[in-house]
């Protein structure tokens, strides 16, 4: 097999013959070699996505910021609807006392009060005075009849008698239940009209007494009264035993 025919022959015997040496020596022909292009077979495909790889590690805070300027305020806005009412706190310690307040006045203003003059000359002695010009005895506590104030209302009182003396000497006496509470004495200035006076605080019970009465057995009787001179007595509730009433 000479000439041109045999050369050819002979070169493809020795590209095949040098070709499986290759792969021999790399199984991974290089891409850049005519064999390898010769050789090469269809792309694969893509391979699946990897897992997502960990969190890195928080970095430090920075700095603080300087602070902002404020802001304009914004517009009221609207009014919102009452809330459901809120449950009851605990209850709380009681409170110190107070002070006691002053004592009122009761719903009933209770009054007993009298004035009464003489219109004659007085009695003898032992017996009460019966003054029978009335000056005030609205609740009738004072019996012109006997002379005699009957305590109705317990209480405090205070008692006066205001006397004209003419022509004798005048001692007399306020009786409380019988018993002679106070005197007085005055002696008689001929040509003269003098006056007789004295005054009380007594606390009576009800049904308890009081009158006026020319004291003693002698001429002491001296008590008078006409148009122009009075002798008076009086007496009134200051103020009533509350706990009885």
């Amino acid at each position: 097999m000479r000439g041109p025919t045999g050369f050819l022959l002979c070169s493809l015997l020795l590209v095949a013959a040098h070709c499986p040496e290759v792969a021999a020596q790399d199984l991974q022909p290089d891409p850049k070699t005519p064999c390898a292009n010769w050789m090469g077979g269809a792309p694969g495909y893509p391979g699946h996505n990897g897992l997502p790889g960990r969190d890195g590690k928080d970095g430090k805070d920075g700095l603080k910021g300087e602070k902002g300027e404020e802001g304009m305020q914004g517009p009221k806005g609207d009014r919102g609807e009452i809330g459901m009412p809120g449950l009851d706190g605990p209850r709380g310690f009681p409170g110190y006392p107070g002070q006691k307040g002053e004592k009122g006045e009761g719903a009933f203003v209770y009054r007993s009060a009298f004035s009464v003059g003489l219109t004659e000359r007085a009695p003898h002695p032992n017996v009460p005075i019966r003054f029978s010009k009335i000056f005030y005895n609205e609740q009738s506590h004072y019996d012109a009849s006997t002379g005699k104030f009957l305590c109705s209302i317990p209480g405090m009182y205070y008692f006066a008698y205001h006397l004209t003396v003419y022509l004798t000497d005048v001692k007399v006496s306020l009786y409380k239940k019988d018993k002679a509470v106070i005197f007085t004495y005055d002696q008689f200035q001929k040509n003269n009209v003098d006056q007789a006076s004295g005054s009380v605080l007594l606390h009576l019970s009800t049904g308890d007494e009081v009158w006026l009465q020319v004291y003693g057995e002698g001429d002491n009787n001296g008590v008078y009264a006409d148009n122009i001179n009075d002798s008076t007595f009086m007496g009134f509730l200051l103020y009533p035993d509350l706990d009885v009433h």
